[in-house]
């Protein structure tokens, strides 16, 4: 059994090679995956999750990872979101590799959303707009980049200023053309894809100040109290989803349904009907797409496979 511990899996990870791989899995059926969520017995704000899947004559992962919150106060800080990540082999149960979990789930995470971009953005697109600076936003924008080459500059906002330009910092070390931003509302309006990496519980991005032909990535608002755009954001685009599991459970459509302003019927597609050619990803230059990441052990499964498929 092979042991991957961070540095391994991003080193491992490369974005074109896991989105690519995201890509092929989608191609094929959607495996039986389950959740499992347990609170904090002593009543905060802390979450331990279990996430099973099993690809028809495929392989069995088994994500186990504690969401945390509280984290990023911690000193020195940690990751909100780690844990670990098992591959078994399908055939006989046995273990194949563990990983690290915040490693892989910032992988798998950030390689969903890009697979959306690369899919449904204009390939003309130049600025990236990453709301939040959490662990996941460099990633974020990395990937996308990855995704979308014509991708030229990467603008970083956060309520906390400070974390906002210590991303930015990291992205320019790494050659990119980054820079942290106080003033949401006019990078909304100057950005050709907007990804949103937030906790947030109110929404951010207002509809009516999206570019037309821009690309909204959602992916912060896993539960139905947290937001990340406002109605007019949904009202405005062409909404798509990674897959259809669980599509109820984040605030961003659910609330939106709930104020009337869409429908369920208004979710386009997902992924695996995109990547397969049973529905159309985006249809105009002008026209704004929406893309919804609910994540699932689904995702987790796949790239756990793409780690294996690394060992040779």
């Amino acid at each position: 059994m092979h042991v991957f511990d961070a540095a391994a899996v991003h080193a491992a990870l490369d974005w074109p090679f896991l989105i690519e791989a995201l890509r092929t899995a989608h191609r094929g059926a959607m495996p039986a995956c389950e959740v499992v969520v347990q609170s904090d017995p002593a009543g905060g704000d802390a979450q331990f999750v279990t996430l099973p899947g099993w690809a028809p004559a495929g392989p069995i992962v088994v994500k186990m990872v504690g969401v945390f919150p509280q984290n990023a106060r911690l000193q020195p800080p940690q990751p909100a979101v780690q844990g670990l990540v098992a591959l078994f082999d399908g055939g006989t149960g046995g273990p194949l590799l563990v990983a690290d979990g915040a490693a892989m789930t910032a992988r798998k995470t950030a390689a969903d959303s890009a697979l959306g971009a690369a899919i449904l953005a204009r390939d003309d697109v130049e600025d990236l707009l990453i709301v939040g600076a959490g662990a996941l936003a460099p990633h974020f924008a990395e990937a996308h980049m990855a995704a979308r080459p014509s991708l030229r500059r990467v603008v970083i906002w956060n309520r906390t200023a400070a974390r906002a330009e210590a991303v930015a910092a990291g992205l320019r070390e790494k050659g990119i053309d980054a820079a942290a931003s106080g003033d949401l509302d006019g990078a909304v309006a100057r950005a050709d894809v907007v990804s949103c990496v937030t906790m947030s519980d109110t929404a951010l991005v207002k509809g009516a100040l999206l570019r037309p032909g821009s690309h909204l990535d959602l992916v912060g608002a896993y539960l139905p109290t947290l937001r990340e755009a406002d109605d007019a954001a949904l009202a405005r685009g062409t909404i798509f989803v990674d897959s259809r599991n669980n599509i109820e459970g984040g605030g961003d459509l659910s609330q939106a349904v709930a104020s009337g302003a869409i429908t369920w019927d208004a979710v386009k597609a997902d992924l695996f009907e995109l990547v397969q050619g049973k529905a159309a990803g985006r249809t105009g230059a002008d026209e704004i797409t929406v893309f919804k990441n609910n994540g699932g052990a689904h995702l987790d499964l796949f790239t756990a496979s793409a780690l294996g498929q690394t060992l040779g």
